[in-house]
């Protein structure tokens, strides 16, 4: 068995693609105090800065160093559909995310509340709308990716609700606190390697 090296200012992750080819069965969705608001043409700012929140602790920064002409092309398509989490009060604390852009499937894109909302329960609520809304357009398959860097608990969950592991792969990147795209303390499950 041989291990390859990961060099300083780089970041090693194992993702892990699942997806779900039956609409599933109805089923009660369950309670959560939150809502979920369609977000039809988000504002850049205001979308990095909620992807930011969420993200944050698992390294999520694609979008955040994405061009705006790049990111608007992908927010502002009809096929994407964004949507905001929102507490009782109004304030955004997740994103859903479904791409429907390569139909029949459709891609679980983003998917995440902010970090104090672990363990309540709440991301069943939000997978329970996210099967719902993807399903309703004669979808055939459903999909998703996670990685070693989420929480552990991820993974699990996606299987839990109804995605099957098919393909694994190994994917290394510069890691984003080291450019200050994320500050140095972001995700400290994985530990940072300075440069020489």
């Amino acid at each position: 068995m041989a291990l390859t090296p990961v060099e300083p200012g780089m970041v090693a992750t194992i993702v892990t693609h699942l997806e779900m080819r039956d609409r599933p069965r109805p089923a009660p969705v369950p309670v959560a105090p939150l809502r979920l608001a369609p977000w039809k043409t988000p504002d850049l700012d205001a979308y990095r800065t909620l992807f930011r929140r969420v993200g944050t602790p698992w390294l999520w920064f694609s979008r955040l160093v994405m061009a705006d002409s790049a990111l608007a092309a992908i927010l502002h398509d009809p096929a994407v559909e964004v949507y905001a989490v929102t507490d009782p009060c109004g304030a955004a604390i997740g994103l859903l995310e479904l791409d429907f852009r390569s139909l029949p499937d459709c891609e679980l894109s983003f998917f995440g509340l902010v970090p104090e909302l672990g363990g309540q329960g709440m991301g069943r609520w939000l997978m329970a709308k996210a099967k719902s809304l993807a399903w309703r357009k004669g979808v055939t398959r459903f999909w998703v990716h996670t990685c070693t860097l989420d929480s552990p608990a991820a993974l699990p969950f996606y299987i839990r609700s109804g995605f099957a592991p098919y393909r694994r792969e190994v994917e290394t990147f510069a890691d984003p606190r080291l450019a200050g795209v994320l500050p140095r303390d972001a995700a400290p499950h994985m530990p940072l390697l300075d440069t020489p």
